[in-house]
């Protein structure tokens, strides 16, 4: 389920208190040690691992029971920085000196665990991490610690998201920059083979993001060819080293995981790499990956929770093929390939394994590209053959067997016709698996609370304002039935949806940086490239100036301009869906004004 440790631990099973008093400092109420120093975990536990567990319960039962609670050194100036900062709010908050009490460093260390913060003050209000000195008063400055120190209602959560894909991620911030107080569930299930990977969903990790990268180191290839007759003279044989690639890659996709985890601190929601389940109505239960269970209640939830690829259900397939959640990760070189699927995701790593001079074969059951113009399939069909690729048509896979073990080893695979009594032998060195996706919505726990599924898909049927058969509960993305399998959808989806809910403020006139995929991975500069609509406010937002400082920056303005020309509005671009991941879809998702001075730079997609 693409539901990834806790950012802001959450209500869980409260342990005791550390032996302290009661004193304050500037008006705030401090936990201090009595005459000597005292010691935060108990010595109940005798083997270091116990002990450290039973520090973090303790730990999490101080968080869990603090309006504010500040992990300090008492000679810190940024810790005193901050208790001023509550003193004068008048705001009462608990703090724990940790160069006064026993065990400090490894009350430290367990916090740097709990909130990948190595530094103090590390500061939480209502149970929600906000960060350091200057997290603290960045929030203070832009009115998110208010937010936060508002009283809490008759639910842990005015929102819960299962899922922190594009769609979940969208609606999330949305509904925390309307003032609501939100969480996102986030964990994701590693595959058969073993793959997980981390925040932001299927496009970022094992989707579009890390499909165009390979896609464009195979046209770098391409581009190498063609050079020779622009001029190029090299004399050095070219190979493609596949490890330097997806080494290259996984890092840019890593730097995304973080840019989401910051932005959800940033606006102060609740983030938890646990697995959602409904356990009844407004209730769920969040398992973290060494099966710890928290609970949870909220006036309303979100399930975005996406798709995983579908597997054949035949002898061998889950124990030695792979799909797209293994490829772009896989540490080696796939070798002689065949991609069974005739979908656009097949298609798609089918071209760019051969673009790397790759053996590759596509195993097709009927028809390329089931759902497309058909004229247009065979085009890319026939294209792809004169490219190298290969297709056996009419033909499904019935048993997988392993010859060698190896990175990569050998695999028989045995395949009969679907005309026939045919059978076919290969041997290949991967097998991909490119058949579908399936609903990640089966161990949810829906039964329990009333949501309807589709039997067959797995997909939850929604109205027109994606509310479910359950009327607090919500759905956004690809789990939606009926709504296209689309990462820009998603996105639009998740911030109409928060907008619906909570409301939305007035649309005003936006513009942004930005960072094209392509220059990611080589490293050229981030945050150079740049896009401005200008809008008559009187005349519905009518878009009169469009502005772009980027890669075919002409292409770009080219289409555009017949949408002015029309009378193109910033409404109408805002309910565009763009086309991912492009430099052209910036313009849908334009958010920010230039008088509201509020940061334009980017961390990631989405």
């Amino acid at each position: 389920v693409e539901q990834s440790p806790p950012q802001s631990p959450g209500p869980g099973k409260a342990g005791d208190a550390p032996n302290r008093r009661s004193g304050h400092v500037r008006g705030a109420r401090v936990l201090s040690p009595p005459g000597r120093r005292a010691r935060l975990s108990s010595p109940g536990p005798s083997s270091s691992s116990e002990a450290r567990e039973e520090l973090r319960r303790r730990l999490r039962g101080l968080i869990e029971r603090s309006r504010v609670m500040i992990f300090s050194k008492s000679y810190c100036p940024h810790s005193t920085r901050v208790k001023e900062l509550f003193s004068s709010l008048g705001v009462e908050c608990n703090v724990l000196e940790l160069d006064q009490v026993d065990d400090g460093a490894k009350v430290q260390e367990v916090l740097s665990e709990i909130t990948n913060q190595k530094t103090v003050p590390n500061v939480f209000v209502n149970k929600v991490h906000v960060g350091g000195c200057d997290q603290t008063f960045q929030a203070y400055q832009s009115g998110l610690l208010q937010k936060l120190l508002q009283e809490d209602s008759a639910y842990d959560y005015d929102l819960i998201i299962v899922g922190g894909g594009s769609g979940g991620l969208s609606c999330a911030k949305e509904a925390a920059i309307l003032g609501k107080k939100v969480m996102v569930l986030d964990f994701v299930v590693p595959s058969p083979q073993g793959t997980s990977w981390g925040l932001g969903g299927t496009c970022v990790n094992v989707g579009c993001i890390p499909k165009k990268l390979m896609h464009q180191a195979a046209l770098l290839g391409q581009a190498l060819c063609d050079s020779r007759k622009f001029g190029w003279e090299y004399n050095q044989q070219v190979k493609h080293n596949w490890e330097t690639m997806t080494k290259a890659i996984q890092n840019h996709i890593s730097s995304l995981n973080w840019g989401y985890r910051l932005s959800l601190r940033e606006k102060a929601v609740a983030y938890v790499n646990s697995y959602g389940e409904f356990v009844e109505h407004h209730k769920i239960k969040a398992t973290n990956k060494k099966g710890q269970e928290t609970y949870y209640t909220a006036a309303q939830f979100v399930i975005a929770t996406g798709e995983r690829p579908r597997y054949l259900g035949i002898q061998g397939d889950k124990e030695y093929c792979i799909t797209s959640d293994d490829l772009f990760s896989l540490p080696y070189c796939p070798g002689k390939t065949l991609v069974v699927g005739a979908s656009y995701v097949a298609l798609e790593c089918a071209g760019f394994l051969a673009g790397f001079g790759l053996d590759v074969t596509v195993m097709v059951r009927s028809i390329l590209l089931r759902g497309f113009d058909q004229e247009m399939a065979e085009k890319v069909g026939s294209y792809m053959e004169q490219h190298g690729v290969k297709f056996l048509r009419k033909f499904i896979p019935v048993m997988i067997q392993q010859l060698e073990k190896g990175s990569p080893g050998k695999l028989k695979v045995l395949a009969k016709s679907t005309e026939g009594t045919e059978t076919i032998e290969g041997v290949y060195n991967t097998v991909l698996l490119a058949i579908g996706r399936d609903s990640c919505t089966r161990k949810m726990g829906l039964e329990k609370i009333g949501v309807k599924i589709n039997e067959k898909s797995g997909k939850i049927p929604v109205n027109d304002v994606e509310q479910t058969s359950v009327p607090y509960v919500y759905a956004v993305g690809d789990v939606s039935e009926g709504k296209p399998e689309l990462t820009p959808v998603a996105i639009q989806s998740g911030k109409l949806l928060a907008r619906r809910l909570f409301g939305a403020s007035l649309e005003k006139i936006y513009h942004t940086l930005f960072w094209p995929l392509e220059w990611t991975v080589a490293g050229r500069e981030n945050n150079t490239c740049y896009a401005k609509i200008i809008c008559n406010k009187l005349d519905h937002d009518r878009v009169i100036g469009f502005h772009i400082l980027g890669p075919n920056a002409g292409e770009v303005t080219q289409g555009f301009v017949a949408a002015m020309k029309c009378g193109l509005t910033k409404q109408l671009l805002d309910d565009t869906i763009g086309i991912h991941p492009t430099c052209g879809e910036v313009f849908t998702t334009l958010e920010i004004t230039k008088s509201s001075g509020l940061d334009i730079t980017q961390k990631g997609c989405g």
